[in-house]
């Protein structure tokens, strides 16, 4: 069987969307009281990071919205990959919308941390890159 582009893309968008969750429930696993604290591989401060005062939104803490977020990408396109006829074109135009969001507040972010905190983590880079990736693929469909 041989797959058309656009199912390869809705296959490595499926596949980004549950990383980027495991990775916001890694941030939000190890932000919790009780918990070993997050290490951050390449000697970056994520506790500064993750428990500042940017971590929130609307007092919402960052690690649930992006679980939130890559839940809907990865549910959406696994669903995309099997049944494609089935989604409405606003569902498209929507999932394209909310990863453009979700690219350019991950943009912000990373400005948060580099010229604001003056630290850094790489987990957070991470789910920013997984951010931009899931958007260019996203618009490529």
């Amino acid at each position: 069987m041989i797959f058309s582009d656009d199912v390869l893309i809705r296959v490595a968008i499926f596949l980004l969307g549950f990383s980027g969750f495991m990775v916001a429930r890694h941030i939000y696993k190890h932000k919790k009281p009780g918990h070993s604290p997050l290490v951050c591989p390449i000697k970056f401060d994520c506790h500064a990071v993750v428990h500042s005062d940017y971590s929130k939104f609307f007092g919402v803490p960052l690690e649930i919205l992006g679980m939130i977020y890559y839940a809907l990408i990865f549910a959406s396109y696994l669903f995309f990959v099997f049944m494609p006829e089935a989604l409405p074109e606003f569902l498209i135009g929507f999932l394209i919308l909310i990863s453009f969001l979700a690219f350019i507040f991950s943009i912000y972010l990373v400005f948060v941390q580099i010229f604001i905190l003056r630290k850094g983590c790489s987990w957070c880079f991470v789910s920013a890159f997984i951010s931009t990736l899931i958007f260019i693929l996203a618009v490529l469909t």
